[in-house]
């Protein structure tokens, strides 16, 4: 007997289901762990004392590694260092370190500090970061000077200093955040996307060369991550109307990824030895058109900003102001709650 129409399976309904198997499967694929356990390792991060560094040093010791972290405020790092004790550490297991990254020899003083107290270096992240924003008429060499410091010869110092070590265990893991600015160059950040960029190809350089010595270099490019950081973003131009579309955007939800989550995929992808991380779905869109059609996205972006805030005219506006200098009632509004939220949990 043939089935009637009534009792067909729906074409749609099958559809429907294909694509949420598809969907947990690919969810399943992306957040898997690899083999490579923290338990009982030496990790260093750039950048830890707040935000994402923060964060993923509260992941690392939990389960178990040594942490090391280092930035140039010490009362923000006795603070996070303190945050790091109520996450199971023991006073020996935290190293809080103050330096200045850009400078090479204090680099290599860190990285010889950390091994004298811990041993050998097993996992570098080089998480430290600026965000100069603003229109490109109000930016000056300084801020692509600055930028570049900090972004690409930092990263490339504090590796260079672990590596002989690494190359002579025949083992290692460097973690590189770069950001979706590394991939695609967004309006009123090209001084932070030109070094972002760079950085990118640092990484991507050496993981080629580094895999036969068993050291494997993860680059990660977020999108918006809240983790509660805008306010110490650097602002020139028109700062109120800058820093509230930057706040914004930073607190949009469904945008944006919590640093929780950002930290749980970028150790996934560390313990995997993954390549590369792209984080959140915005950004995977946007890297993967850029891809396709750079020229294309490049013109879209061109109208973006046509969007944004418009160049500053007064002396000032060539001014660099921190996103808490230039506070207005919209960017300290319910639209910047949830990275308000943050940054009071990540000691921003």
């Amino acid at each position: 007997m043939k089935p009637t129409k009534r009792n067909r399976p729906s074409s749609s309904w099958l559809w429907a289901a294909g694509l949420g198997v598809a969907a947990l499967a690919s969810t399943v694929w992306r957040n898997r762990r690899g083999s490579y356990e923290l338990t009982g390792r030496t990790v260093l991060i750039t950048g830890g004392s707040r935000g994402l560094g923060l964060v993923l040093a509260r992941l690392a010791v939990a389960e178990g590694a040594r942490v090391a972290i280092c930035a140039r405020d010490e009362q923000e790092l006795a603070r996070a260092r303190q945050d790091l004790l109520t996450y199971g550490a023991t006073e020996h297991e935290v190293l809080a370190i103050t330096c200045e990254l850009t400078d090479a020899a204090d680099v290599r003083r860190l990285v010889a500090e950390v091994e004298s107290r811990f041993g050998a270096i097993d996992v570098l992240i080089n998480n430290a970061g600026i965000i100069l924003g603003g229109p490109l008429e109000n930016m000056d060499d300084r801020d692509f000077e600055d930028s570049m410091n900090t972004h690409f010869w930092a990263p490339f110092h504090a590796m260079q200093a672990v590596l002989p070590g690494m190359r002579r265990r025949g083992e290692g893991r460097i973690v590189n955040i770069s950001s979706l600015g590394g991939k695609v160059a967004i309006p009123h950040l090209t001084a932070y996307s030109a070094s972002k960029f760079a950085l990118v190809g640092l990484s991507e350089g050496f993981r080629a060369e580094l895999n036969q010595h068993g050291i494997y270099v993860t680059t990660v490019c977020p999108g918006l991550l809240r983790t509660g950081s805008p306010g110490h973003a650097e602002i020139k131009g028109k700062h109120k109307t800058e820093y509230a579309w930057f706040s914004i955007a930073d607190a949009m939800p469904g945008f944006t990824m919590s640093a929780e989550q950002a930290a749980r995929r970028i150790w996934n992808a560390s313990r995997r030895g993954d390549g590369e991380l792209i984080l959140t779905l915005p950004a995977k869109l946007l890297a993967a058109f850029h891809g396709l059609l750079p020229g294309t996205t490049v013109d879209v972006l061109a109208w973006v900003n046509r969007a944004l805030p418009a160049t500053g005219e007064s002396p000032a506006a060539n001014e660099r102001r921190s996103g808490y200098e230039s506070e207005s009632p919209i960017s300290r509004s319910f639209l910047t709650a949830l990275n308000q939220q943050e940054a009071r949990r990540n000691n921003e």
